[in-house]
């Protein structure tokens, strides 16, 4: 039985009736002039030319002409407080790459980190190393006589103000979880074994009212983590359908001049489908199976389509299947609105739509390309898309029109939901509507 059976969707954390949470969560100013991000600023901005400090990323591909390859400058980012966003020029466009702050560090992909922004530049000025191009001549920040010092360069707060400590715990609205039902009591949650590992920390097995529950646990005790975790947590509030992980409630407390952050779920007994389906294989894995774990995604979906939704990150390692096989959406830490454009770090290539990635336009539409990739993991039994080709080469055998070839054993009906997947306009995809219908009747006139 599910949680969702279990707990019969009533609130279990308070008396008030629960409801989704709207506004969105707020991050105050002073989140950008940490002690962290100071140390990150390497000193003067002045001896950063290319850095200039909090523009819009319209007003940076404004700035950034001509488009000469390799012509670049740092921001502040807007939709992350907290951390930067490098844009650098190729191919007459103009490229947004997050730059995450973490652990008093900075990265891009999440391997190479560096002390300061002016050594993250230095390195790919050398070499690419994954980005669409070496970063070449810097675009020197305008200065007048209106300018002003940077903030990093004023403050005269000696404590980190990244680090989640007591003094920061207003930047962490917990009212808004509170008033709308959402709060958990720490102690009503036992903590067992730790059964996966998320953006932020562990995800722990635990019991809570006498059921199992999965609790992802922030570890990365930060400002921007903490606003990433709960903007996750907010999204989920105001998601509610059958093939959707559930989040049952938060715990948000301050322990040892700390802030203590837990976000608790249904718990989803078989994992991930991606681990599902390598570990059980052929031999295990039947016809009625892939096309049950394929409607149930695409159901999911379908319900954020309605809302209005992008999911930005759908594949099979985040679709998590309960104990009687029922396929739920999980992951929503990427989460957006339909048409919102978004720096993006380094996108999961093999799965993002072009657009996506070429011009960080995501919409319901690219999630459907993701869901096409999705569908072909599902028949191939967990492989890694696009085989044989090399990572830096997807791309532009995608552009020219290349589509994967059809598992063994996937039925025609579906292969062919997986090549309008691909289509390379994004109008001519189908809505999730539609391939939800097109499964449902495959699967209802060829019952397994």
């Amino acid at each position: 039985m599910t949680l969702d059976n279990q707990l019969g969707g009533q609130n279990t954390t308070t008396t008030t009736q629960r409801r989704a949470i709207d506004p969105p969560l707020p991050v105050p100013e002073k989140n950008a002039a940490g002690g962290n991000e100071r140390k990150v600023m390497g000193g003067q901005s002045g001896q950063m030319p290319w850095f200039h400090g909090k523009i819009s990323r319209e007003l940076a591909e404004k700035l950034l002409t001509p488009r000469k390859d390799g012509l670049f400058l740092v921001r502040e980012s807007t939709n992350f407080p907290g951390d930067f966003t490098l844009c650098v020029c190729f191919d007459s466009r103009v490229e947004h790459y997050r730059i995450i702050l973490q652990d008093n560090r900075i990265t891009i992909d999440e391997e190479e980190y560096f002390d300061t922004l002016a050594s993250l530049v230095l390195h790919y000025q050398r070499d690419a190393d994954g980005l669409c191009t070496a970063l070449g001549e810097p675009l020197p920040a305008r200065k007048t006589s209106s300018d002003t010092p940077h903030p990093h360069q004023h403050t005269t707060n000696n404590c980190s103000e990244s680090q989640l400590s007591s003094q920061d715990s207003f930047l962490i609205d917990k009212s808004v979880f509170e008033e709308a039902g959402w709060v958990i009591n720490g102690d009503d949650i036992t903590l067992q074994e730790k059964i996966g590992k998320g953006e932020f920390g562990d995800v722990r097995l635990g019991v809570y009212k006498g059921s199992q529950v999965a609790v992802k646990e922030l570890l990365k005790d930060t400002i921007g983590a903490a606003h990433k975790f709960l903007t996750e947590a907010k999204v989920m509030t105001s998601l509610q359908h059958e093939n959707l992980v559930r989040l049952l409630g938060l715990v948000i407390e301050e322990k040892n001049g700390r802030n203590k952050i837990f976000l608790v779920t249904e718990y989803m007994s078989k994992g991930s489908l991606l681990e599902y389906l390598r570990s059980r294989g052929r031999q295990y894995v039947t016809k009625k199976d892939q096309i049950g774990f394929a409607y149930d995604t695409c159901c999911g979906m379908a319900y954020l389509e309605s809302k209005h939704v992008v999911h930005r990150d759908l594949a099979a390692r985040n679709v998590l299947l309960s104990e009687e096989g029922q396929a739920k959406v999980a992951d929503f830490g990427l989460a957006s609105p339909d048409g919102a454009a978004i720096d993006s770090g380094k996108l999961p290539i093999k799965w993002t739509a072009p657009e996506a990635l070429r011009h960080s336009q995501f919409s319901n539409k690219s999630d459907m390309w993701s869901f096409g990739v999705l569908l072909w993991e599902i028949y191939s039994f967990g492989r890694v898309p696009y085989p044989r080709i090399p990572l830096g080469e997807v791309v532009k055998h995608v552009e020219k029109g290349y589509q994967m070839e059809s598992p063994e054993g996937c039925p025609p009906p579906v292969y062919t939901i997986m090549k309008e997947a691909w289509e390379l306009d994004p109008t001519s995809r189908p809505t999730f509507k539609q391939a939800k219908e097109n499964l449902n009747n495959f699967r209802l006139q060829n019952p397994q």
